[in-house]
């Protein structure tokens, strides 16, 4: 480092800092307030497993081709959700009813093919 570049350094440093140090309180104080806000509204997320038939699962795939075809994009879980917000919106009645349509699946984890 020779001596020269020292005191050009400082000096840009010094003039440009002093703009931005008016402009970065604000901002930082913008960005400290959103993701206080965003902790404090944000749902705590469970990660889960499940076991379906293949059938179903092909329905996933065939919905989000659809979806695409449509101009959007969607994952497997936002379908999953979507399901469930409508599930909660029916009787019960409707739930069973629903629920002796599905292929009975033994629980747990499948085995695997050797």
């Amino acid at each position: 480092m020779n001596s020269k570049a020292k005191p050009v350094t400082k000096r840009a440093t010094a003039t440009k800092a002093k703009p931005s140090a008016k402009k970065t309180p604000a901002k930082a104080a913008k960005k400290v307030t959103a993701t206080k806000a965003d902790k404090l509204t944000k749902p705590q997320l469970v990660r889960d497993s499940f076991t379906i038939p293949e059938s179903e699962y092909a329905v996933l795939a065939k919905v989000k081709k659809a979806c695409l075809k449509e101009g959007f994009e969607i994952k497997k879980s936002e379908l999953i959700r979507i399901g469930i917000a409508l599930l909660a919106d029916m009787s019960s009645s409707k739930v069973k009813s629903a629920k002796k349509k599905l292929q009975t699946v033994k629980t747990g984890r499948p085995r695997k093919h050797k």
